[in-house]
């Protein structure tokens, strides 16, 4: 990468805004410029970057002028309130909310499974959901040696998924519950220390969540395979960082267990964690913090014979949301897509 770049941060100081910013520098994007966006009551805050102590502004009309890239991770609403926005000043916004994941017009990648689809892009990227990404990064390098005939997936989801506030909030439920109090529910619906519940996002007519929903779109858009079966029950549980899930996957024929494991040994984005006499698997404090898709207890499913079984852990704040976003970001610099987004779009 010989060029530099003007990027900003738009929702700068919530948890995935400043995982965005410690990620940029130890990755060593880059920048140029830097600014901070978040909303007007975070205007002022400041955090560091490269050794300076760098400004948070409140996002404004003005905020994207003479800006190449905007990674997003303020809420839906706020991508869709600034596209527009950004894409006329000539830049591309990497989102990482759910505003343009199913957009026909906007690429949703995961750099480990189809890095090619960034060079589509007018004006935006769209990251996509934590599980989706965890999820594709395990399932990709077995599916490109053998179609997965059908997904099966069960979510452990963290606190983290929710942001800041609610890993807070949970650590707050922890104590009021040991001292007899009733724990507060603000982020939440229900206490989730000691405790724990199906996905809260909106149920559809067939009693699946916008969670599950994202997993099962997203995944065929990403795949390119519009009929892909999959079905998702995502579950919240009191772990503070790093979601877990459980896959199962069918396909036309049996796949070896050896043959899986060692594809997923040396598959980008994935670290193989098993020690089967120790019965030691992957656990979100060994993702927490990390950058690999921890991935293990890789087996046959007994009740299937072309089913195999597997387990993973990945840190959702990390490459469920910031590092795919900074991976998207570095894709675009290496093939020398930034500055050229269309303004053919209306947003």
């Amino acid at each position: 990468m010989s060029k530099s770049y003007r990027v900003a941060i738009l929702g700068a100081t919530g948890a995935v805004g400043t995982e965005l910013l410690e990620l940029l520098e130890s990755r060593d994007f880059p920048v140029s410029e830097l600014k901070l966006l978040a909303s007007p009551r975070s205007a002022g805050t400041r955090l560091p970057f490269r050794g300076e102590s760098l400004p948070v502004e409140a996002v404004g009309d003005r905020s994207f002028d003479n800006v190449d890239l905007v990674l997003a991770s303020a809420g839906g609403s706020t991508s869709k309130a600034w596209a527009a926005k950004i894409v006329e000043a000539g830049a591309v916004m990497v989102d990482n909310s759910s505003a343009f994941r199913m957009d026909p017009e906007v690429p949703l990648v995961v750099p480990e499974v189809n890095p090619e689809a960034v060079a589509g892009h007018k004006g935006i990227i769209a990251n996509p959901n934590c599980t989706t990404i965890l999820m594709n990064v395990a399932v990709w390098p077995l599916y490109q040696v053998q179609p997965v005939r059908r997904i099966v997936v069960s979510t452990y989801q963290s606190a983290s998924g929710a942001g800041a506030r609610a890993m807070e909030e949970v650590k707050t439920q922890a104590r009021a519950i040991l001292n007899g109090e009733t724990p507060p529910t603000e982020m939440f619906p229900y206490p989730l220390a000691f405790n724990l519940f199906p996905h809260n996002s909106a149920l559809n007519e067939s009693g699946y969540c916008e969670e599950e929903m994202k997993m099962i779109n997203e995944t065929r858009k990403i795949f390119g395979v519009d009929d892909l079966q999959v079905s998702a029950t995502c579950v919240r549980v009191p772990v503070l960082r790093a979601h877990s899930e459980a896959i199962n996957l069918e396909f036309d024929r049996p796949f070896d267990v050896a043959k899986a494991r060692e594809i997923l040994s040396q598959a980008p984005g994935v670290k193989l964690v098993e020690d089967w006499q120790a019965n030691y698997f992957p656990m979100p404090v060994d993702a927490t913090g990390r950058d690999p898709v921890l991935v293990g207890r890789i087996r046959q499913d007994l009740s299937h014979p072309c089913g195999l079984e597997l387990w993973l852990c990945g840190d959702q704040v990390r490459k469920g949301a910031a590092l795919n976003a900074v991976q998207i970001a570095e894709l675009l610099a290496e093939k020398d897509l930034l500055g050229r987004s269309s303004k053919a779009l209306s947003y």
